[in-house]
């Protein structure tokens, strides 16, 4: 049977009251959040983006969804969890005042932020999946104590899934720190001693002090290295190497079945919403802002595989060209494939304009 997947399209570029305007209708015309019983917790995931100029999903939108979820009588909160790599996520402190500092207070998004993972990342229950990597995954508590999920995803580029939208908002977003690191542990970066200028940058962001800098270049310890690409993303003269092939397929295996678990934990209790707008290169961990599409729209359903599925065609059709040439030169497809082989999600959608 084919998964529903509703489409709002919007202006580009896009008018974001108008847009808010609608998605609340349409969200409502569905009865898509009809699963929120009084009192209930419910969760909305999102990302507060590294920097006010990437496209991460405005304060606005939350607002709105947090609204619905009170007119239900339920309990919203809005929740992420922390990063590995150093900066303004790191920890729970860091990440409040940065997310504050974005703009998704409680004055703008009428919902108290709770970091599901606690104060340093390592508050986490394991849930049991049918995986063929895991026969369980490390979640964050909160995601798994909720009553409820409502997953905000921004679409975007991502220099090592291909693209980042539900599934990776579920799988990376919503695991602990140990289950961040247990995703990221088969890639292993290496230094080109030729090309590295000496310049610290990898030294100073590496999350595990996994680097060292030597007379002629920055040398990476593999035993300590996490494979988290925290020194690919800082390092600007491309001294930093990955044997993509050799590992695109694993992290996103162990993406999915992260994401897995957040769903069987959720079932009929959870919807995904997509925005296909401020679509970029790269993921909204990074400061940088290049739009590789124009704005398209906003998609729902309660399959985040359906739902990612249906983003990665509109986006590919309204760009007319495939996504490795729009941002990273990787397999990227592999993640949905990977999802409908195990059984997570369905290998169909309907799209359906709202």
């Amino acid at each position: 049977m084919k998964e529903k997947v509703y489409f709002l399209p919007v202006s580009d570029p896009v008018d974001d009251r108008v847009a808010c305007a609608q998605l609340r209708d349409l969200i409502l015309t569905r009865d898509l959040i009809g699963f929120v019983g009084e009192k209930d917790m419910v969760a909305v995931k999102t990302h507060f983006g590294e920097g006010k100029k990437t496209g991460h999903v405005r304060a606005a939108y939350l607002n709105m969804i947090g609204g619905l979820i009170r007119e239900k009588k339920g309990q919203p909160f809005l929740t992420e969890t922390q990063t590995l790599y150093k900066g303004n996520r790191t920890n729970a402190v860091l990440h409040l005042n940065h997310a504050v500092a974005q703009g998704y207070g409680y004055s703008e998004t009428g919902m108290p932020i709770i970091m599901a993972d606690g104060l340093f990342g390592d508050e986490e229950t394991e849930v049991a999946v049918p995986g063929k990597i895991y026969d369980s995954v490390k979640l964050a508590s909160g995601i798994v104590k909720a009553n409820g999920i409502v997953v905000v995803s921004h679409f975007t580029g991502h220099l090592a899934t291909g693209f980042g939208c539900a599934l990776k908002n579920m799988g990376m977003g919503c695991s602990s720190r140990r289950g961040k690191m247990i995703q990221h542990s088969t890639a292993k970066p290496k230094i080109k001693a030729k090309a590295c200028t000496r310049c610290g940058a990898c030294v100073e962001w590496c999350p595990q002090s996994a680097i060292i800098m030597q007379e002629k270049s920055a040398l990476i310890d593999s035993s300590k290295c996490i494979g988290c690409g925290q020194c690919l993303a800082v390092c600007r003269f491309d001294a930093v190497a990955y044997n993509w092939g050799a590992t695109y397929e694993d992290l996103q295996k162990k993406v999915v079945e992260h994401a897995w678990g957040v769903a069987l934990g959720k079932k009929e209790r959870m919807i995904c919403i997509n925005f296909l707008t401020r679509i970029s290169k790269d993921c909204d961990c990074m400061t940088s802002f290049e739009t590789i599409a124009p704005d398209i729209g906003i998609l729902v359903s309660r399959d985040p595989v359906a739902v990612d599925a249906a983003s990665l065609d509109l986006v590919e059709e309204r760009a007319g060209a495939k996504l490795s040439s729009l941002a990273h030169n990787i397999p990227y497809r592999f993640q949905i494939d990977y999802a409908r082989e195990v059984g997570f999600g369905s290998g169909v959608y309907e799209l359906i304009n709202a």
